[in-house]
């Protein structure tokens, strides 16, 4: 396989990512070629010892993860003030577009090690290749997995309160 045909038939793996970690539509694109970069990068060394999206989620949560680390160093800009959030939260009329911000803005609160945590999990990928992914052992996986379930529960509670 080469590396387009890779990107392509993954890509949906690569927007996952960059809606994860990318405040904004210009965040997300940037994070978006900032992936495919270091995946270019990369791809003389990928041994396909592993699937291709195996490597490929390596690859987009090790570069995203970095460049959240680098953008907090930052100062960050102003937020928006809580009147216009509300006008446009009002605007969004369907219950599942307000259950997946919801959902995201729970996960925005969690740290970049458990945001990947959940984004793969939610994929369905097993707590083999999760663990293959992160780095961490596979019942570590298990470990984190439920921990970060009960912190979802509590920021939604809060949320809804």
């Amino acid at each position: 396989m080469d590396f387009i045909q890779i990107v392509n038939a993954h890509a949906g793996i690569l927007h996952k990512v960059c809606r994860l970690y990318g405040k904004e539509e210009e965040d997300r694109k940037d994070l978006y070629q900032e992936i495919v970069l270091q995946l270019w990068r990369s791809f003389p060394t990928y041994r396909q010892e592993a699937k291709p999206s195996t490597w490929l989620y390596r690859v987009a949560l090790n570069t995203a993860i970095s460049l959240v680390r680098r953008q907090s160093r930052r100062v960050s800009p102003i937020a928006l003030n809580n009147e216009l959030v509300a006008i446009v939260q009002s605007t969004q009329s369907s219950e599942i577009d307000e259950q997946m911000n919801q959902f995201y803005s729970a996960v925005d609160q969690l740290s970049s090690v458990e945001k990947a945590l959940v984004f793969l999990y939610l994929d369905n990928n097993s707590y083999d290749e999760i663990a293959r992914i992160v780095g961490i052992s596979n019942s570590n996986v298990g470990v984190k997995l439920n921990r970060i379930k009960a912190k979802l529960k509590r920021i939604v509670t809060t949320i809804n309160e």
